[in-house]
């Protein structure tokens, strides 16, 4: 049977398969079968598929206004951004549609802050194997020559830098041109790599010091995903610059950047807009998600029931010749393996019935609801077990 041109440009490569249902931490495809979902659109929907607070609310609110403009007051949007401020204990908010669009926003935060500070040629200190999005300015950002491909010439003004490594960045305090430091806190498309405690706290000092930014990429790692609600307060640090998204609308396209500090002085009236940047709908999901979370304890069993998933793997492919490391924190990990893991997609998703992601080749990247329950956690370990003792 001939099968159908696609009108679509191919820029993904898809799973031969599509899902007409989701619950939970389930999807259902067209013919009924279930899977369990490890991946949940890629750290987006942290309550689940189809939560049905969260469809009751965009239904109501789709009924009364969507959309007005930025011409005008958003009451939602000033809601949210006080709750945003207050969970993250910052002062200030812009809101964009996309974690890409957030980052962009904090890329042009440090530009302004170099020429505020009459710095030509403005710097921004960027690591390796970091990943901030596929716009110009994000895709200079990011260490991934891959997907840099093509794209020439790409934005300048960025100094790559070994991730966890203070010394090095250290080294660059008689640089008089560097206005900013942008890193994840866990760098997720990187391998899911956790960035050292001592580290960011020194990191902090140093931007002190010398007035840099100090701009956390917690597009994937917010809402809870590591079982706080960001991944900088493990740490107990206070960036100037965050950006959001991802979990933030549990599916409904949002992104944030928080501000507080020396970088609540740069943007002003005309230097930075979005159309559909926090409108009336985006905003009153995300603030039910806020009120979710916070309502079902749902930092917690993020928490607990991510380092029991972390703990139990970790045991029990402890002698599984293929697996390198197996690390994470939260609803967040991943499984290194000496040998390319691309395969296992498709191989999981048949012989298993369970979604999950490979980034950077060789590594398994799990990044499951933030609701998930013992059962599941279990079904998940079980499988995935099944899976890489098959190898």
């Amino acid at each position: 049977m001939t099968q159908e041109p696609s009108y679509l440009i191919p820029t993904y490569a898809r799973q031969d398969i599509h899902f007409v249902k989701g619950l939970g931490a389930s999807l259902w495809d067209q013919t009924g079968q279930e899977y369990l979902d490890a991946v949940a659109g890629v750290a987006v929907t942290n309550l689940g598929h189809a939560h049905p607070e969260i469809a009751q609310v965009i239904s109501e609110q789709a009924h009364l206004l969507v959309h007005t403009s930025n011409l005008y007051d958003i009451p939602w949007q000033e809601k949210l951004a006080a709750k945003l401020c207050q969970l993250a204990n910052m002062a200030q908010v812009f809101f964009t549609n996309s974690g890409a669009e957030a980052n962009e926003a904090a890329l042009k935060l440090a530009r302004l802050q170099g020429h505020k500070r009459a710095i030509k040629q403005p710097q921004i200190v960027v690591m390796r194997n970091s990943f901030h999005g596929r716009t110009l300015a994000t895709l200079a950002a990011t260490d991934n020559p891959s997907i840099q491909q093509g794209f020439a010439p790409l934005v300048e003004g960025f100094i790559r830098l070994p991730y966890n490594d203070f010394a090095a960045i250290e080294a660059l305090k008689t640089n008089p041109n560097i206005v900013a430091v942008l890193l994840e806190p866990v760098q997720g498309e990187g391998g899911v790599h956790l960035v050292d405690t001592t580290y960011l706290q020194q990191l902090r000092q140093l931007c002190d010091q010398q007035h840099w930014l100090l701009m956390l990429d917690e597009v994937q790692t917010g809402i809870g995903r590591t079982g706080k609600w960001f991944a900088c307060q493990h740490a107990q640090v206070v960036p100037d610059v965050m950006t959001l998204a991802k979990g933030l609308g549990n599916g409904f396209p949002i992104g944030a950047c928080l501000v507080q500090g020396q970088a609540t002085q740069l943007f002003a009236q005309g230097s930075h807009a979005s159309t559909f940047g926090g409108n009336p709908l985006a905003c009153r999901v995300a603030y039910s998600v806020l009120e979710i979370i916070q309502r079902d304890h749902v930092l917690e069993n993020s928490a607990v029931l991510g380092r029991y998933l972390l703990e139990q793997l970790q045991q029990k492919l402890a002698l599984n010749p293929h697996v390198k490391a197996i690390r994470g924190i939260g609803m967040m990990l991943g499984i290194e393996l000496n040998t390319n893991a691309k395969h296992l997609v498709a191989r999981a998703l048949t012989e298993q019935h369970l979604l999950i992601n490979v980034t950077r080749d060789n590594t398994i990247r799990l990044l499951p609801a933030l609701i998930l329950t013992k059962h599941q956690v279990e079904q998940i370990i079980q499988r995935l077990c099944a899976l890489l003792n098959s190898l």
